[in-house]
């Protein structure tokens, strides 16, 4: 077993959609950023790909490669299960939160949870995800920026 941290982060703004693991969620900002900018799902790649010891998003999908503006961060998460495996690893299970202020995430969290699982070949129940606020702390709470941490565990196969 091995065991990865992730951790990803973008501002803010107007003009941008947010999406979040996947799913498109109806608010007045989103997050800017070369792809689509889902910070839960670029987390969940960099916890997977440090688990592995394959470096990180930056590495595999730079933001100066024209091929990754505005990608599908699911295609993106899809690749690095397929590296994982091509290494002999297998997704365990993952443990991801979002810090944002506003919008309240709750009641799209099943639907990321579902399209994550789906995307990494696992069952659900083997994919967690939390979101909070920060009572208006820091960047997050002040809503320039969303922020995601995650941890996932990779098994030999």
């Amino acid at each position: 077993m091995r065991i990865g941290h992730g951790y990803d982060v973008h501002r803010l703004t107007e003009g941008r959609r947010l999406i979040l693991g996947g799913v498109d969620i109806p608010w007045e900002k989103g997050l800017l950023g070369h792809s689509d900018a889902d910070v839960l799902t670029h987390a969940v790649m960099d916890a997977l790909l440090g688990a592995a010891g394959l470096g990180d998003i930056g590495r595999h999908f730079p933001d100066t490669d024209p091929a990754y503006a505005g990608a599908n961060s699911l295609k993106l998460l899809e690749y690095v299960v397929k590296l994982l495996g091509e290494r002999g690893f297998s997704v365990g299970n993952v443990d991801a939160t979002v810090l944002a202020q506003r919008p309240k995430l709750a009641p799209h969290i099943p639907q990321m949870r579902d399209n994550l699982a789906r995307t990494m070949d696992v069952d659900p129940s083997q994919v967690n995800i939390k979101a909070t606020t920060e009572e208006g702390l820091g960047f997050t709470g002040s809503g320039e920026g969303m922020a995601a941490h995650a941890v996932a565990l990779i098994e030999e196969m």
